[in-house]
């Protein structure tokens, strides 16, 4: 198990970028995988993440302060868990989004490579966020 830190300032209010925030949105700035279904199940929301040859559900909850989601067992990951958080800073806000990740493959490296493949995600997560407000 690998863990992944990113955080960046973005001008915009804490409000403003919450209102940007959801699900469908996180997994598409992310850049790896479709949104396929998107589903309510009681306090989380469940998205059905596609990709070449593979399809695997995460569960998203909404947060005072974020979002935190994680694999449900199926897909590349023997876990994964994210959590992005944002906080009013100067005039802005900071998001920092850390992320815990295993990939299912027994091969030496493999958390470190998916922790890079990981890193390269939340990067993208960020520019997109930081586009969107």
């Amino acid at each position: 198990m690998r863990e992944v830190e990113r955080d960046r300032f973005v001008a915009a209010s804490p409000r403003e970028i919450e209102r940007r925030l959801s699900p469908r949105a996180l997994l598409a700035w992310e850049g790896s995988f479709e949104v396929g279904d998107v589903t309510e199940d009681g306090e989380a929301t469940l998205v059905t993440a596609t990709g070449p040859g593979m399809s695997f559900q995460l569960r998203f909850e909404e947060l005072p302060d974020g979002y935190r989601y994680e694999g449900t067992g199926n897909g590349p990951f023997e876990q994964m868990e994210t959590r992005i958080t944002v906080t009013p800073e100067d005039e802005g806000s900071r998001v920092r989004v850390r992320s815990r990740v295993s990939l299912s493959l027994s091969l030496p490296l493999a958390d470190r490579l998916g922790a890079w493949k990981r890193g390269g995600e939340l990067d993208r997560l960020l520019d997109g966020l930081a586009a969107a407000v």
